[in-house]
């Protein structure tokens, strides 16, 4: 499974720890005391910091204190994620008191499928290392089971596990991602029907039949309610593309074998990786949005956003979804370039994503099981994600392919996390696949981050393939296309649309590099504005309020060839 969680990006140049830091270690007047709340505490942890710390220096902080790796941390303050490691403390105005959000990707976890004899399933993480006995009593608070962990047996493969055995033991075993487990009581049983305690024994294989009285089921829940996956269709004219039709319909088995999603443990916002028939692979991800970062139904306990901002400035919680949906339909194929199936494969690409309905108890459902709207995208198979290997073996070509996505779409969110790669067996040759598009086409260029922007292939021209792709882009025709499919975009998201594909355009005619292009789009700092925002604010001034739309355009164009001219120059 690959990572979706932000890693710590940095120039190799770059200290960790600003040499400021060192100036003021003294120096009480500019430490402060925050909390990080996420280490596994049931309280707030204090840590003191230093106002002219790097945030890559409080990670390494928070390393120390948990042991989990600088790379694997996400940062998250007043609800804005902390992505820029070289900046510092100061640049966010953090104040004595203030809370940090700390989200880990936990590569020890080990994804298990639990399922009852009365039929009740779930899906949940344990730690490699813990032994069946402590699973066992996980198991017994998350399906309030009547009685004692130890008159319960964990059955994996029709044997009995013992209570020292490690889940990772039993996990070296197994090929799958996912083990399944079953719970039965052994021969001897005791539990609690309603108004009435006594002591009852029975031999395991009848335990089937006591439904109401077996881990909390009743009449009432023992039948799980019917699973529901169908595509959200807004415009009737809109034919769904049929790649998005093949990965509903092969969730919808797995759904229909009783295969439960199971809850990624990485990332911010509920994913939830679904199964295919028989339960071996993954075929789907499955993002809702009210379980997006900051939103009301969050799994990872994020605060509920007060002004409705995602984690990336300029973009809106509820939304994720169809910025995901909106990447992909704008990912236009070159030359009508298809897969095996026939599907058409866009030009950087994104795999097939659609927005859907979908119903499933094991989703996070705080006042009851409801539907929940969300993208849905095909899983990829893949050998890891660029975070896991140099960006070296990587051809020049297919990190162009991303760079144009993601500086068309004024990407907020581009880690090296969330680019898988996939390696050919017999050719050697490395495929990029650019997933999470949640903060892409924000409301302004703020946040726009690349972290492909040091790597060496972005040094390197463009092809003449690539700059034939760039040049037949049109942000009105894009922009058209997202309405056409239901996603009416925002004034704000729409021009940078319409910016960003003008830059690209542009540069690529004066024979800019996707480095010196990305550059004018990103901060050095958080407090220095790019080049692209300077621009726009120039453009701004120069027009009288309530001028239309194209005139703005015109004068961005304008104050745009001079500032790249001055680059090039």
């Amino acid at each position: 499974m690959s990572s979706a969680a932000l890693v710590v990006s940095r120039r190799s140049e770059d200290p960790l720890i600003s040499p400021r830091y060192f100036e003021n270690a003294l120096d009480l007047n500019e430490s402060i005391l925050i909390e990080v709340n996420g280490l596994g505490n049931k309280h707030n942890s204090p840590l003191r910091i230093f106002k002219d710390e790097s945030i890559a220096s409080v990670k390494l902080k928070i390393q120390n204190c948990t042991g989990f790796v600088v790379k694997n941390q996400k940062l998250v303050y007043g609800g804005r994620a902390l992505s820029r490691s070289n900046s510092l403390v100061r640049d966010y105005d953090v104040s004595d008191g203030d809370v940090f959000h700390i989200m880990v990707k936990l590569t020890d976890l080990q994804a298990i499928k639990v399922r009852t004899v009365c039929g009740k399933e779930l899906s949940f993480n344990v730690g490699r290392f813990q032994d069946v006995a402590s699973v066992k009593k996980e198991i017994a608070k998350k399906v309030k089971v009547l009685g004692y962990e130890e008159d319960h047996e964990l059955i994996f493969d029709g044997e009995q596990l013992d209570d020292q055995l490690l889940i990772n033991d039993i996990a070296k075993q197994h090929d799958n991602g996912v083990l399944l487990l079953i719970v039965r009581k052994s021969s001897k049983v005791r539990f609690k029907p309603v108004g009435k305690s006594f002591e009852l024994s029975i031999d395991a294989s009848d335990v089937i039949s006591q439904r109401k009285y077996e881990y909390g089921c009743d009449e009432a829940n023992a039948v799980l309610l019917k699973d529901v996956l169908v595509p959200v269709v807004v415009n009737p004219k809109v034919d769904v593309p049929k790649a998005i039709l093949d990965v509903i319909k092969i969730t919808k088995d797995g759904l229909a074998n009783g295969h439960t999603p199971i809850m990624s443990a990485e990332g911010s916002g509920g994913a939830y990786l679904m199964l295919d028939s028989t339960g071996s692979e993954y075929v789907s991800v499955f993002k809702p949005i009210d379980e997006e970062p900051n939103a009301m139904n969050n799994p990872h306990g994020l605060p509920l956003t007060l002004d409705g901002e995602g984690l990336k400035r300029g973009t809106r919680v509820g939304q994720g979804a169809f910025r995901e949906v909106a990447a992909y339909l704008l990912d236009h194929p070159l030359n009508g370039r298809r897969g095996i199936s026939g599907e058409a494969i866009g030009f950087s690409g994104v795999p097939p994503t659609g927005m859907v309905m979908c119903v499933h108890d094991s989703f996070n459902h705080p006042n009851g099981v409801k539907e929940k709207f969300g993208s849905l995208q095909k899983f990829m198979k893949n050998d890891g994600s660029c975070e896991d290997i140099g960006p070296g073996s990587f051809p020049v070509h297919e990190v162009h392919k991303i760079s144009v996505l993601d500086m068309r779409l004024a990407n907020a969110d581009r880690h090296s996390g969330n680019i898988l790669f996939s390696k050919d067996r017999v050719t050697g040759r490395v495929v990029l696949i650019p997933i999470d598009h949640g903060y892409c086409l924000p409301e302004s260029f703020e946040d726009c981050t690349f972290d492909w922007l040091y790597w060496p292939q972005a040094k390197q021209p463009y092809s003449p393939e690539t700059i034939e792709y760039i040049k037949s882009l049109d942000a009105e025709e894009d922009i058209a296309l997202l309405k056409f499919y239901g996603w009416d975009m925002p004034a704000e998201s729409a021009r940078t649309l319409r910016i960003s594909t003008m830059l690209l355009k542009k540069g690529v005619e004066r024979g800019l590099t996707p480095y010196a292009i990305g550059n004018i789009m990103c901060r050095e700092t958080v407090r220095k504005e790019s080049v692209i925002e300077e621009i726009v604010q120039e453009a701004q001034d120069s027009v009288l309020p309530g001028t239309s739309e194209a005139t703005f355009m015109e004068a961005v164009s304008q104050i745009m060839d001079r500032r790249l001219d001055e680059i090039s120059g």
